[in-house]
């Protein structure tokens, strides 16, 4: 017989599934079905236990959410892309080299969306190796399958990814600038592994066909290319939207998904500006007499 959760063959008078863990002789929940509003849109799919595998690794996000490490295990000869900064620690056998992916124009671009000109590839030479990301400020990591997907991405959430994937940082036009995100967004598309990282938690929200979902700019990781998204004002007017303390928000309509961080880095820097000394001309602060 075989198990009914994961089809696993099982020997006569087994109790439970050695595969999976499913007890026999317990029902199985059925799998909901995606409402046919959601159809056109793959979805963001993250494992539950935030472990999996891909061609020649396997990986595991730990400590989450607020200080997630993600840990890869490379199998002998096989790469692993990241960003510069990511990297935490690795095996000794494992190589390290750094290139200006795209050539000189692709890094300019790179550079001018607030990233490293240069991306690291990190390859197990000789045997299997490790090598564990985390971004630079407390957070998540979330570990995305890409399924021929495309996907966007805000430039300081982009962590890792499947060296097989196609990343290119895009232009985002003058609506992107005046959001407070910089000129560019990334866009990732192919196959394989993505590791995106937020401020604080993430928080996901998928949009049904036509549905409409306002995000405040600065709490955005990333979103699904079927999703299309326009920049305004928070509230009707531009001084009711300033008073707000929103400015522009984005507003995406679906179908899609977006994964949304529940904390935001530029006004976490706004609260604690109070409370540095001012800078002077003077070369220094007294601290009273």
């Amino acid at each position: 017989m075989n198990c009914p959760k994961c089809g696993t063959q099982l020997g006569d008078g087994a109790s439970f599934c050695g595969s999976c863990g499913h007890r026999l002789g317990t029902s199985v929940p059925p799998s909901p079905q995606q409402p046919s509003s959601y159809s056109g849109a793959g979805g963001i799919h993250i494992d539950e236990d935030s472990k999996g595998q891909g061609r020649g690794y396997n990986y595991e996000v730990l400590h989450q959410p607020s200080f997630s490490l993600a840990v890869i295990k490379l199998q002998a000869e096989q790469s692993i892309q990241a960003e510069a900064g990511a990297m935490v620690s690795m095996s000794a056998n494992v190589e390290l080299q750094s290139q200006m992916k795209g050539g000189l124009f692709g890094a300019i671009k790179r550079a001018a969306g607030g990233e490293s000109a240069f991306v690291s590839t990190f390859t197990a030479r000789g045997g299997p190796g490790e090598v564990t990301f985390a971004p630079g400020a407390p957070g998540d990591i979330a570990a995305i399958e890409l399924s021929n997907q495309s996907f966007y991405v805000q430039s300081s959430s982009y962590l890792a990814g499947d060296a097989s994937l196609t990343v290119d940082t895009k232009w985002g036009g003058a609506k992107s600038f005046f959001g407070g995100e910089g000129l560019f967004v990334m866009l990732v598309q192919g196959q394989g592994l993505l590791l995106v990282s937020s401020f604080g938690a993430i928080h996901r929200k998928r949009l049904q066909a036509g549905e409409r979902y306002v995000v405040d700019t600065g709490h955005l990781v990333a979103w699904e290319g079927t999703t299309q998204y326009t920049l305004r004002k928070a509230a009707a007017g531009f001084f009711r939207s300033m008073m707000s303390g929103e400015g522009i928000v984005a507003e995406f309509t679906g179908p899609g998904e977006l994964l949304i961080q529940t904390r935001n880095l530029a006004a976490l820097a706004g609260l604690l500006k109070p409370f540095f000394p001012a800078q002077s001309g003077g070369g220094g602060f007294s601290l009273g007499t």
